[in-house]
């Protein structure tokens, strides 16, 4: 039997692999680098934005394509909850996008594990009301 097709039969990776793995999957979704950003979404892949738009795989990788998208992306120190076969990641980021916006919102990444790699397969991004100081 081989191993991959079995996930629950491969070790689990630490948390820390998750954190570089969702740093290196938002940094390609800056740089538009688009061969890493489609190995690292899977093909069922779903975003929801913090303005409640939903995005499938093929319409956010265009966009991002087509972009550019994001002008940067910062994270702040990432929780991950770990099973055999999924990973959640969740931490606050802070969105700046070409037109000058910027958000800042938290953001929650799953991961599958799916013919033996990771893959985000769901995001959520939940803006962060701004406050007066800000």
């Amino acid at each position: 039997m081989n191993d991959s097709a079995n996930p629950e039969a491969q070790p689990v990776p630490t948390a820390d692999y998750f954190r570089v793995l969702e740093k290196e999957r938002t940094q390609a979704l800056v740089a538009q680098d688009m061969e890493t950003a489609e190995r690292l979404h899977a093909h069922d892949y779903q975003l929801i934005t913090p303005t409640g738009k939903t995005f499938n795989r093929a319409d956010y990788l265009s966009a991002i394509a087509a972009g550019p998208f994001y002008a940067k992306w910062d994270s702040g120190p990432m929780e991950v909850r770990l099973s055999p076969t999924i990973a959640i990641v969740r931490y606050q980021a802070r969105l700046e996008f070409p037109s000058g916006n910027v958000v800042t919102c938290w953001h929650t990444d799953s991961y599958e594990s799916q013919d033996g790699h990771w893959r985000a397969v769901w995001s959520q991004a939940t803006a962060i009301p701004k406050t007066p100081e800000d």
